[in-house]
């Protein structure tokens, strides 16, 4: 048996984990990004308001005296390794690679995610909606949803780059609002398809149970984030990539893939938490 796997495998490997990693990642481009983040950290810049104010002639001109102020997120390190015993295969095929590459590539995109959902959850000071808006502990809502909605217009936050992040449960309470599934009241065929794409300006990503703990969740109450996409930033210090070593005292391929990022809240105002009962 080889102990050794040509560099045209290990490029392929890592091509094809990056294709399944992009395919898992479901909150890609909902958020500022920063790659090839340089060092342990990376500063996104926040600027504040300013207030035009009156001309009056021969006099000077009044400065905005705009704040300016950034917020920092810190790299983290992680890992997805499996090992391929030589026993089981006599040599890493394209079954058993096609395995790994979901494995791996699922596991990196889950991680990646979490990374985003974590950081607009620790937002200090978001808008939130209740739970009992619509319902006393109801689920996901439309009333939730024109909750939402109205907090974000209330802080002028842009239209366009809204994203609602819900859990699976909540998609399935929304799939029973006539206005969300009858083409009287929106265009959006939910039940032929059984999910929301967009729905008032917000476009919704929907993310079941995970290990690497998905949206939060404490007695019974389900947090599901609406943001805009500037309201939060993720920097890539060493984006995904992939290797096979093999580990004689293991008598297996180590199979692993690897990045580095961090993730932090920019702008709470763009940031509304909705409570919902499951």
């Amino acid at each position: 048996m080889a102990q050794g796997i040509t560099s045209a495998f290990v490029q392929l490997f890592d091509a094809e984990v990056k294709q399944a990693y992009q395919g898992a990642r479901a909150l890609a481009g909902v958020t500022r990004e920063r790659n090839n983040v340089e060092g342990n950290q990376v500063k996104f810049p926040k600027i504040g308001k300013g207030t035009a104010t009156v001309r009056v002639p021969q006099t000077d001109v009044t400065p905005l005296n705009v704040t300016y102020s950034q917020v920092t997120a810190t790299m983290s390190d992680y890992i997805a390794a499996e090992y391929s015993d030589i026993f089981h295969q006599q040599k890493v095929n394209f079954d058993e690679r096609r395995e790994l590459v979901q494995v791996v590539g699922n596991a990196i995109g889950r991680r990646m995610d979490q990374l985003v959902i974590d950081a607009i959850n620790a937002a200090s000071s978001p808008s939130t909606v209740s739970t009992d808006i619509g319902g006393s502990g109801t689920n996901l809502n439309l009333a939730k949803l024109l909750a939402a909605k109205k907090a974000l217009d209330a802080k002028n936050v842009p239209a366009e780059g809204r994203c609602a992040v819900i859990h699976a449960n909540g998609l399935s309470s929304l799939l029973d609002e006539t206005e969300l599934t009858s083409s009287d009241f929106a265009t959006v065929k939910a039940l032929s398809t059984g999910e929301i794409d967009t729905f008032l300006g917000f476009k919704f990503i929907t993310v079941g149970d995970r290990d690497e703990g998905g949206l939060p969740l404490s007695g019974g109450v389900r947090t599901n984030l609406f943001f805009h996409r500037d309201a939060a930033g993720l920097g890539i210090g060493m984006g995904q990539r992939s290797e096979i070593n093999y580990v004689a005292e293991k008598t297996s391929f180590l199979v692993s893939s690897m990045f580095s990022a961090g993730a932090v809240s920019i702008d709470d105002e763009g940031i509304v938490k909705v409570s919902a009962t499951e």
